[in-house]
């Protein structure tokens, strides 16, 4: 039995939950319901995808990732009661910010959100002369207020750790230029305050002859374990066909998590269903959010659907772990 446990982690007693099927033996399996966010629940939607969930209240919220007709890329507020059946605000998010020039919303992509001492953290990726990464705030999912950006462009996949380290906000990022970069790597940076960004550390790249072998990012909030932090992250492959995208997972340091423990070799998800493999950008598995429940270390993951749609899968920290360390990258 493993020793591992889940540090800092709250109970979730109503996260959403499906067995795994009979006889199924990879780590990760999706819902038997996919896609639980339909790309047209909004009026004016054209897709809904790679987007942020967090228990809150007892429920759920989070902010979405919701492209529109014109395909201007916004980001809505929603709720759910059972963190599958979804209430997205038809209107965008409007953040409150007191810098005119910064507070100049373009369009924002891929959020994440995390809980840091006495409020929720939107991280995104944010317009500013090219793509780089946004931070703002809410406490109550009613006011959400915009902060600086993090780092110059160009920039993405940018997420906060769940606490300070060393006394430091610590944030995951993917350098990266204009477009849809052939190129990409994980880097680190950390800040006293969430305005002022340094101490760049590289942590993983990209690796040859594999499903991360032209660009990786990070994707949900890292786990704390005994073991580590346990991180979701994003690989791509260059395809006769294009890009395709599946996701993997890394143990880091829990002091120094630049340095990784132990890297999983095989993918956990890739795409392989009907909704991941047709939709707007097709052969796409993009995790942005993972619900933990630290009493049991069960995971339900949201993650985009070629770029259309979100779906859900379930697994349990104990088992992603056991996995990547039975199969790691050598």
């Amino acid at each position: 039995m493993s020793s591992l446990k889940i540090v800092n982690q709250n109970q979730i007693p109503n996260i959403p939950w499906e067995e795994r099927p009979e006889g199924y033996n990879k780590p990760l399996w999706r819902y038997s319901k996919n896609p639980i966010i339909p790309r047209d629940l909004l009026p004016t939607s054209n897709s809904i995808f790679n987007s942020a969930v967090v228990s809150h209240d007892g429920e759920f919220a989070g902010v979405f990732r919701c492209d529109n007709w014109a395909r201007q890329m916004r980001l809505h507020r929603g709720f759910s009661r059972d963190g599958i059946s979804w209430d997205i605000d038809s209107d965008p998010l409007k953040f409150e910010c007191q810098d005119r020039e910064i507070g100049n919303f373009i369009y924002g992509y891929d959020p994440r959100v995390v809980w840091i001492e006495d409020r929720y953290y939107v991280t995104w990726c944010n317009y500013y002369h090219g793509p780089t990464i946004g931070i703002g705030w809410t406490k109550d999912f009613e006011t959400f207020h915009q902060m600086e950006n993090a780092l110059l462009p160009y920039n993405r996949n940018g997420v906060l750790f769940p606490r300070k380290i060393n006394g430091k906000y610590v944030l995951l990022s993917r350098p990266s230029d204009r477009g849809h970069t052939p190129f990409g790597d994980i880097f680190l940076s950390e800040s006293p305050d969430l305005v002022y960004w340094g101490k760049h550390r590289f942590v993983m790249g990209t690796v040859g002859d594999s499903w991360q072998y032209t660009k990786i990012g990070s994707g949900p909030i890292p786990i704390e374990t005994t073991e580590g932090w346990l991180l979701l992250y994003h690989g791509v492959l260059q395809s006769c066909n294009g890009f395709v995208y599946s996701a993997g997972a890394v143990l880091l340091d829990l002091d120094q998590p630049w340095k990784v423990i132990v890297r999983g070799e095989p993918y956990l998800i890739s795409p392989q269903t009907q909704y991941e493999c047709v939709g707007d950008v097709p052969n796409v598995v993009f995790p942005c959010a993972m619900l933990c429940d630290g009493p049991t270390g069960r995971l339900a993951i949201y993650y985009g659907a070629a770029d259309t749609v979100t779906g859900l899968a379930f697994g349990r920290v104990d088992e992603v772990v056991d996995f990547i360390k039975k199969h790691p990258l050598r």
